[in-house]
């Protein structure tokens, strides 16, 4: 899996698609492994149930723990794929996608458990029922942790996702390649890269359907089912100026500027946007920003030459709380 040999056909229909498992995903590394102050935060609110969940569903903490393959030096990281498998179609809705793992069977998810932990399988996962075990995760970590949050998630991948577009009509694949995540780029010859490992290419059929996919997740992952194709990648989000939202009752609690700029924050934006859009100078900008980093209120993101900040689950409920 080092390099995709990407046939020129598949690669000029290839595009870009939002994934509503795929947050499930990047819900699951921040519950199982939190690095970001946003992923810190979404841990904190939503640890305690999925522990005590967990606790009354062993079956389901066995699946969680085949599901996933740390990297270490020489063997590469692995996700499930009944995580990773890429939908039938462009815009698929939670359904859509938990109705695709419905289609499997219990041999099919024991296979792909088995190849994914390399280990023997607990007497949970030998049980029937394994891939309803797996729906009911999936469907359990999508109520109780991104459902809610879903409409301002579609609104920044939705955003990304234009902002990618428009990068691509304007520099090609190998510019937006390079922007979505280590070890992703383009090799010329139809080589696209998928990591560093010393891996056999594997050449995409020529009715492969590739799509890159956003997420909220800090790493990326690709996966792959028949001929779909996909890479998952970590969110930055770019959009022109809009009309920044008031905050005057968050102002008496942070202060007006303070409030102003994580106003300004419900999408990502860089520090000179900011900047133009709230009138205030850069380095004010700047100091508003590290404290707000600081606190768990913004996250932030390089994307190309810049940094993109956007408020977390705890910005969103500071601006709520002073509306």
């Amino acid at each position: 899996m080092g390099t995709w040999n990407v046939p020129a056909d598949v690669l000029a229909v290839s595009g870009f698609g939002i994934s509503p498992k795929a947050e499930v995903v990047a819900a699951l590394g921040s519950l199982l492994n939190p690095r970001s102050p946003e992923q810190r935060v979404f841990n904190t609110a939503h640890r305690a149930a999925f522990e005590q969940w967990l606790t009354a569903h062993p079956a389901a903490r066995d699946l969680l723990g085949a599901s996933f393959r740390q990297s270490r030096p020489g063997v590469p990281g692995w996700i499930a794929d009944y995580l990773a498998d890429p939908a039938d179609v462009p815009d698929p809705t939670f359904d859509h996608e938990v109705a695709l793992i419905a289609g499997l069977t219990d041999d099919d998810l024991r296979t792909d458990l088995l190849e994914t932990t390399g280990a023997p399988l607990t007497r949970h996962l030998l049980e029937p029922g394994v891939r309803d075990v797996a729906i009911e995760v999936v469907r359990w970590l999508w109520t109780h942790t991104v459902e809610t949050d879903w409409p301002r998630r579609e609104r920044i991948l939705r955003a990304d996702v234009v902002a990618r577009t428009a990068q691509l009509a304007w520099h090609g694949w190998a510019a937006v390649l390079r922007d979505l995540g280590r070890d992703r780029e383009w090799d010329g010859d139809g080589h696209l890269r998928i990591n560093r490992y010393d891996l056999p290419a594997r050449t995409l059929p020529p009715n492969a359907r590739l799509t890159f996919v956003p997420t909220h997740a800090d790493g990326s992952w690709v996966g792959w089912r028949d001929e779909r194709y996909a890479v998952y990648y970590p969110v930055a989000g770019r959009l022109a100026s809009v009309d920044a939202a008031q905050a005057e009752g968050l102002g008496a609690l942070i202060g007006a500027n303070r409030a102003l700029v994580l106003a300004l924050l419900d999408v990502p934006r860089s520090t000179s946007q900011v900047s133009a859009l709230s009138g205030l100078v850069l380095g004010s900008v700047g100091s508003h920003l590290r404290i707000l980093l600081g606190s768990g209120a913004v996250t932030r993101r390089r994307s190309g030459r810049e940094v993109l900040y956007w408020r977390t689950a705890l910005g969103d409920a500071l601006v709520a709380s002073g509306s």
